[in-house]
């Protein structure tokens, strides 16, 4: 896990404009309960299932691989995935 953490981590920085999650950030997220990650280090969407809703933790694309359409199918999947966990409603809270 915490190779996955770190090179999500390494994504998220080189990604975000403002403030990148860290190593340990990524790691105790991706250890919670209702915690799912759709994709990897070249484009991921983090999200948390809450009751019925899916919440949107963070959504990044390597900027080497933007305008790929690499981040709709991440959605795409996000959108899927939380409604197999028993999600019918999304949010995202900027």
């Amino acid at each position: 896990m915490t190779s996955t953490a770190a090179a999500l981590a390494d994504a998220h920085r080189r990604a975000m404009a403002t403030r990148p999650w860290s190593v340990d950030e990524f790691s105790a997220l991706l250890q919670a309960p209702r915690v799912f990650l759709i994709g990897d280090a070249t484009c991921f969407a983090l999200g948390r299932i809450a009751a019925d809703e899916a919440e949107l933790l963070t959504l990044a694309t390597d900027p080497d691989h933007r305008r790929e359409g690499l981040a709709r199918v991440a959605l795409s999947a996000f959108h899927q995935a939380a409604r197999d966990r028993g999600a019918d409603a999304a949010f995202l809270e900027v």
